[in-house]
């Protein structure tokens, strides 16, 4: 393995006219990852975010496929979905109903 696929922890890449994810899936200690403002359009890119068993933390504003879901009033749903493990999306704490239950 590769240094970095051990101990990258935070990635910050926005502002990069990144559309596709290939190759995210070996950052296996990735809790955050910051990439708005770039291109990524298509749900078959975000699913690779899914091979990420540590995210935590992810901000995806302004790529098409976030304007797109959040227009339909379907973003955060989907992505929740997804991405279960998520705690906070686009900077705003995610809440679940198992989370609400143990409080």
């Amino acid at each position: 393995k590769q240094w970095y696929q051990r101990r990258v922890r935070e990635l910050w890449i926005s502002y990069n006219l990144i559309e596709k994810m290939k190759g995210i899936g070996v950052l296996k200690k990735l809790k955050v990852l910051f990439m708005s403002n770039n291109l990524v359009k298509d749900w078959s890119e975000l699913q690779k975010l899914s091979e990420l068993p540590c995210l935590v933390d992810l901000n995806m504003v302004n790529n098409p496929i976030e304007e797109k879901h959040s227009l339909e009033g379907t973003w955060r749903s989907e992505i929740e979905k997804k991405l279960v493990k998520l705690k906070k999306l686009d900077g705003v704490p995610i809440v679940r109903q198992d989370d609400e239950d143990e409080g």
